[in-house]
């Protein structure tokens, strides 16, 4: 999951991201409100965490414009702003949730998972590809009957793979979804993540049942079946 904090308080703003890293979130940061509606324009999204009181364009304004052009993405308003009708205001512009500060925490990080939960009923929660099942609202995977250990990034790796079976999902496709704006477009830590998790899976590159890697473009769950050309002349 890759989240996007739009957030004038530097300190408040590190802090967020830290914790909300150490949750195996992706995340990238905003400080004001032109840049993080920028940011929102041409990257995808699973949740965004919006300030209202915003230098360069007002919070309000940016949720109108999220709204309006990334319908599906969910907006968690986290501000000062506490009167009943600015709260009013916050909602009926588009927002999910609203939370005022000061606030604890864990409180955010549990409606960030309602939040992410309710957002799976409409997209499917519960992912499988022969004997591999991926549970994204508890977060663990399986592949038989054998739990898999697997660190945030294999798991990401994971969930968009299952979510997108026969595609060819490039390296850069997974750095956008999986890693944040700090992953380096030219390091190999795609390779090195991927290579880890098809140990887990015991999924050997050269007689791989599960992840094939496609010379020059990326990698594929599920080996899409090429038609036979004898069929197509009957």
């Amino acid at each position: 999951m890759r989240l996007l904090v739009i957030e004038d308080e530097a300190d408040l703003a590190l802090a967020l991201a830290k914790g909300l890293r150490r949750q195996g979130y992706a995340v990238d940061i905003a400080y004001d409100g032109l840049a993080g509606w920028e940011l929102a324009s041409v990257n995808e999204y699973d949740l965004l965490i919006l300030d209202l009181n915003l230098p360069e364009m007002d919070g309000l304004e940016v949720c109108q414009r999220v709204r309006i052009s990334q319908p599906a993405l969910l907006i968690l308003v986290l501000t000062a702003r506490s009167q009943a009708e600015e709260r009013v205001a916050g909602l009926d512009q588009g927002a999910d949730d609203y939370m005022v500060k000061p606030f604890h925490f864990a409180e955010l990080s549990a409606r960030i998972r309602a939040l992410l939960r309710r957002d799976m009923r409409v997209r499917a929660h519960l992912l499988q590809y022969k004997d591999l099942k991926l549970d994204a609202n508890a977060r663990v995977a399986w592949r038989g009957n054998r739990r898999l250990e697997l660190t945030s990034k294999e798991f990401g790796i994971l969930e968009y793979l299952l979510r997108h079976p026969g595609e060819v999902v490039s390296q850069e496709q997974l750095l956008e979804h999986v890693w944040d704006m700090q992953a380096n477009p030219l390091t190999n830590t795609v390779r090195v993540h991927m290579n880890s998790l098809r140990r887990k899976l015991e999924d050997i590159a050269d007689t791989a049942c599960y992840i094939e890697t496609v010379v020059s473009q990326g990698y594929r769950l599920g080996v899409v079946a090429l038609p036979d050309p004898q069929e197509s002349l009957l």
